[in-house]
Order: structure tokens, then C-alpha cells, then sequence
């Protein structure tokens, strides 16, 4: 197995997964709401809903085929490189396209091709990770999940804020962003070639048509891949209590603790400021910590249960210090999560000659979960109420935190 020295692979990380994450999170929680609205304000809510539920399903089948034909690249630039680099390449163009949009139909087709586009950075860029050496793979998944990704989820939001009223050029100048990002992101790393590379026959299929059986066998056993699909369990767990909050942190200040315009806002900027600092100093640290003292399990199902409790401190103390007490415990418990989570799921895959594809399945807990959270906390909250989602939240932490800590071959 190839190697890539950490001087050379983290700074890809943060670059890499910031360059695709924050684009994203830009154009579609802002300029793409924006474009829709003056496309068709009538329609606006429902037509959301329609981008979002058919992006989740693009993105959860092209994730999966990216991981599976990068796993069997043979090329001069490695496995990954030429697949992330065509994908932001047409993750811009699509953005391009968008921009230009004149009716609803156009925009979902250039959006869906921008799904698509993406998930071909996503998958082979976390597969990145395995290339780093193993006393620094800690120090790799916090580049990436800590730094990279709160730069993308944090950072980028107040640069797009900037084109709000100029969105049609935002979209453009965000997929510049993640084409050149991501362009100096392979520079920086130079995966190496693996053209002399024996691919194992035994994965590729035997024939053209693959039977559904043939598909399904991909997949293992839970005998064999117990311990990834308790990852799995986890991350799904933790994703759907996590979103199901931040998803409605707006309503949850206005008519769950009755908060006015002003107090509501800086309550959300302080939640914010203390999740992105945590993030940040988390990306510094957990991963060296990690690969220090040979923690992995135990740091990463706590930190699922830190987010059931900061989820309990607004249900029980509805209050400012509730506020704070669930800031710093979510802050913590995501600083971590994201430090190290690809870590372990990089250690319980049960076929190390297809990482890239299963990579890409464990990511998917990011995109579905997403999509997933919010319906199961509307109807949640329809039904009981806003304190539902809260107690939803910490009984899926624990289940997450469970599952995680119940991993055989990550020892601790």
C-alpha cells in the first residue's frame, strides 16, 4: 500500500473537502432557495422539497457508482485524482448552467447534474485518507472532517452571503471555487500512480449484466461486516438526532423558547460561533490525540452521546444557559465526531480493495440523514410537539453511542 507524507496530504484535506462542501452548502441554502423564488414564488416551498428529495436520491446512487469505478481505476494520477478533478469540472459547468436558468425544469436538470458531479469529488477525495501512513491517519481524518469540513459548513456562508442579492453570479463563482480548489487540492497531494497495480479479479464483475443478487453481494454478511454496519448504525443515528435539531434551530428559539427577532438571531450566532471553534480546535487536536495514545472507539462514541445531551439542556433548562450548555456540548461532540469519524469507518471496512466504495456508503449518512431528519422531526413535532425532537435526539445519541462502543475490532 502506498503512502503520501502528512505535509503533503493534510493541507489536500482541508483545501480538498472545503472546496466541494462549501460551494455547496452555499448554493443551496442560499442561491439556489433564491433562484427558485424568482422562478416561481408561488410554488417556492414545494418545489424545494422536490430539489432536495431528488438531489438525495442522485447523490446516494452517484456516490456509490464513484466509489465503486474509482476503487478500479489504473492511471498515472492514482485512483482518485482523475475522478475528483472531471467531477469538479462538471460540478462547474452545472453551476454555470444554473445560473442561466430561465425556467424550473432547466434549474432541477442543471442541478441534478450537479449532484451527480459531486458525489465524484465526495467519494474519492475521503478515500483519500487511506493513503495516509498509519501512524498519521488520525491527523488525516482531522484534516478533513475537522478543518475541511468546518471551514466548508462555517466558513464559506459569509463570503456567499455577500452575492444574496447577485446569486445568478454566485452560482458561477462558487463552482470556479470548487474547480480550482479542488484542482490545487490534487496538485498539493500528488497521488501516485498505480498503473503497475494488480487489481484483485475477484471483486469485478464476470460478466456485462450484473443480476440483482450479484449487486446485493457487494455487501456483506453481518457475520463479516459487523462492525462497519454498526459504524453505519451510528453515523445514521447520530446524523438523523443531530439534523433533526439544526434543522429547525430557528423555530425551535421562536416557538419552542419564545425568543424575539433580535435574541433569536444572536442566539443562533452564538450556537454557531462556539460549534465552529470547537470544529476548528478539534481539527487540531483530536486527531493527533488519537494517534497518540491509540483512542479511536471510545472518543468517537462519546462524542454521539455529547449531542443527546446537549439535545436534553434546551428540553430541561429552556433557557440562555440551556442555550450555552447545548453550543458547547454539540461543538464538542461534532469537533470530534467529524475529526475522526472517516477514521473508523476506514477501520471497520470489510474490504479494503473497494475503500472507495465503502467510503461512499458510510458518507451517504451525511446526505440521507439530511433529507431524512427534518420530515421525521416535522411529523414528531405535528403529532406531540416541539420537546419531541429533543428527546428523539438523546434516545438516537445513545443508540449511536451504543453501537459505536459495541465495535470488536477497534479495541478502544
Amino acid at each position: 500500500m502506498k503512502t503520501i507524507p502528512l505535509k503533503r496530504l493534510v493541507p489536500g484535506l482541508i483545501i480538498g473537502p472545503a472546496s466541494w462542501l462549501g460551494p455547496y452548502i452555499a448554493t443551496a441554502s442560499l442561491f439556489l432557495p433564491a433562484m427558485i423564488q424568482q422562478l416561481d414564488a408561488e410554488n417556492k416551498i414545494n418545489i424545494l422539497a422536490l430539489f432536495s428529495a431528488l438531489g438525495m436520491i442522485v447523490a446516494a446512487i452517484s456516490n456509490m457508482v464513484a466509489g465503486y469505478f474509482s476503487d478500479r481505476t489504473k492511471s498515472r494520477f492514482g485512483k482518485r485524482t482523475p475522478w475528483l478533478v472531471s467531477g469538479a469540472f462538471v460540478f462547474m459547468l452545472a453551476m454555470i448552467l444554473a445560473s442561466t436558468a430561465t425556467s424550473i425544469p432547466f434549474l432541477l436538470l442543471s442541478w441534478m447534474l450537479g449532484q451527480i458531479a459531486l458525489n465524484f469529488i465526495v467519494a474519492p477525495m475521503v478515500a483519500w485518507l487511506d493513503l495516509a501512513p498509519d501512524s498519521g491517519k488520525g491527523t488525516a481524518s482531522s484534516a478533513y472532517g475537522g478543518l475541511g469540513m468546518a471551514l466548508g459548513n462555517n466558513g464559506f456562508t459569509i463570503l456567499a452571503a455577500v452575492f444574496l442579492s447577485q446569486y445568478r453570479l454566485g452560482f458561477i463563482i462558487f463552482g470556479i471555487i470548487t474547480f480550482i480548489g479542488t484542482l490545487i487540492a490534487a496538485f498539493i497531494v500528488r497521488e501516485p500512480s498505480n498503473l503497475e497495480e494488480k487489481m484483485d479479479k475477484s471483486s469485478l464483475p464476470k460478466k456485462n449484466k450484473l443480476t440483482i443478487k450479484e449487486v446485493l453481494a457487494v455487501f456483506p454478511k453481518w457475520s463479516v461486516g459487523r462492525d462497519y454496519y454498526l459504524a453505519l448504525i451510528g453515523k445514521i443515528s447520530q446524523g438523523i438526532g443531530n439534523f433533526a435539531i439544526t434543522g429547525y434551530l430557528l423555530f425551535i428559539m421562536t416557538d419552542f423558547l419564545h425568543k424575539d427577532t433580535s435574541a433569536t438571531q444572536q442566539s443562533v450566532q452564538l450556537i454557531n460561533i462556539i460549534m465552529l471553534i470547537f470544529g476548528i480546535v478539534m481539527g487540531f487536536i483530536a486527531g493527533p490525540i488519537s494517534d497518540k495514545f491509540n483512542i479511536l472507539k471510545l472518543p468517537v462514541g462519546l462524542s454521539t452521546i455529547a449531542l443527546g445531551i446537549g439535545a436534553l439542556s434546551l428540553f430541561f433548562l429552556q433557557n440562555d444557559v440551556g442555550i450555552i450548555i447545548y453550543g458547547f456540548m454539540a461543538g464538542l461532540g461534532m469537533g470530534i465526531w467529524n475529526s475522526l469519524d472517516n477514521l473508523l469507518n476506514l477501520r471497520v471496512i470489510p474490504d479494503k480493495e473497494q475503500v472507495g466504495l465503502f467510503l461512499g456508503i458510510y458518507n451517504l449518512g451525511n446526505t440521507v440523514t439530511q433529507a431524512i431528519a427534518p420530515v421525521i422531526a416535522a411529523f414528531m413535532i405535528a403529532q406531540i410537539g416541539f420537546s419531541s425532537i429533543f428527546i428523539m435526539s438523546f434516545v438516537l445519541a445513545i443508540i449511536g453511542g451504543i453501537s459505536i462502543l459495541s465495535i470488536k475490532s477497534v479495541t478502544r
